[in-house]
C-alpha cells in the first residue's frame, strides 16, 4: 500500500518515526532501572530481553530468538498472557510461561507498575497519560469476566499508547510550526501512529530531516531518551526501504 503514495515530481517524501516509543515511555514511567539503562546506553532492548528470557550471554542470542523476545518486549504493553504468546511465538504454554516470569524477574517494576495501574484503574474508573488525559474503562465494572479481564488488559496498555499517542501528537505540532518559519514550501503530510512524513523539494530533504528528527526527539523530555530513524523517498515504500 506504501507504493501508492507518491511525492509530487521535484519532490520527495521524508519519513521520520519513533524507535520503540512505547517501550520507552514505559521504562520511563515504571521507573525499571534495567529498562533504563538499556536505553541509555544504546542497548538493543530486544537482544538484551532476548538474553535474560533464555538465560544466555547476549553474544549468543540469534535472531529468532531476538524476535521472540520482541514479540514479550511489546506483549507485556498489552499484557499479554502465557497462552497468547505461545501462539504468536510458537512455543508451548509452558515456555511462554517461562518467558514471562524470566522477564518480570528481569524488569521487577513492570510488573509492580502494571498492577498499580490495574488498582488504580478499578478504584477510579479510568487511567491516566503522562499528561493526565483519561482514558475511562467501564467494562471493569461490569459483570461479565471476559469484559473485566479486557479491561484490565486496556488498563495496563492506555497509559503507555495513549502517552505515545499525545508525544506524537506534540511532535506534529512542532514540526508544523518549525516548518512555518525555516522550510514554508515544505508540507506535513502524513501521521501514521509513530510516524511523520514531509513531502518537500528535492534539495530541502536534509534541512526537513533535520527538522523532524530534532522536534520529534525534543517533543517531551522523559527519563530515557526519544530517538527517531529518518529516511527519504520517491515514494512512501521507498521511504521505509
Amino acid at each position: 500500500m506504501r507504493k501508492f503514495f507518491i511525492a509530487e515530481e521535484g519532490k520527495t517524501l521524508v519519513d521520520a518515526d519513533y524507535s520503540q516509543i512505547e517501550l520507552r515511555v514505559l521504562a520511563s514511567v515504571c521507573g525499571d532501572e534495567n529498562m533504563q539503562k538499556a536505553f541509555l546506553d544504546g542497548v538493543d532492548i530486544h537482544t538484551m530481553t532476548a538474553a535474560s528470557v533464555f538465560g544466555l550471554p547476549e553474544d549468543f542470542v540469534t535472531p529468532e530468538m531476538r524476535s521472540a523476545a520482541k514479540a514479550v518486549n511489546f506483549g507485556i504493553i498489552y499484557g499479554i498472557g502465557a497462552f497468547s504468546l505461545s501462539k504468536d511465538i510458537g512455543v508451548s504454554v509452558a515456555e511462554a510461561k517461562q518467558y514471562i516470569e524470566n522477564y518480570l524477574k528481569n524488569f521487577p517494576k513492570i510488573s509492580q507498575y502494571m498492577e498499580s495501574t490495574v488498582d488504580f484503574a478499578q478504584k477510579n474508573g479510568y487511567v491516566l497519560t503522562i499528561f493526565d488525559r483519561r482514558r475511562y474503562i467501564p467494562e471493569l465494572k461490569m459483570s461479565n469476566k471476559n469484559m473485566q479481564a479486557f479491561g484490565k488488559r486496556v488498563a495496563m496498555n492506555a497509559p503507555i499508547q495513549g502517552s505515545a499517542a499525545d508525544i506524537i501528537k506534540i511532535a506534529m505540532i512542532n514540526v508544523y510550526k518549525r516548518l512555518k518559519q525555516d522550510l514554508p514550501k515544505a508540507r506535513l503530510i502524513l501521521q501514521i501512529h509513530d510516524e511523520l512524513i514531509i513531502e518537500c523539494d528535492e534539495c530541502d530533504a536534509k534541512a526537513a530531516a533535520e527538522i523532524l528528527k530534532e522536534e520529534m526527539e525534543s517533543a517531551v523530555k522523559l527519563e530515557v531518551p526519544l530517538t527517531v530513524d529518518v529516511h527519504e523517498g520517491k515514494s512512501w515504500f521507498e521511504a521505509k526501504e
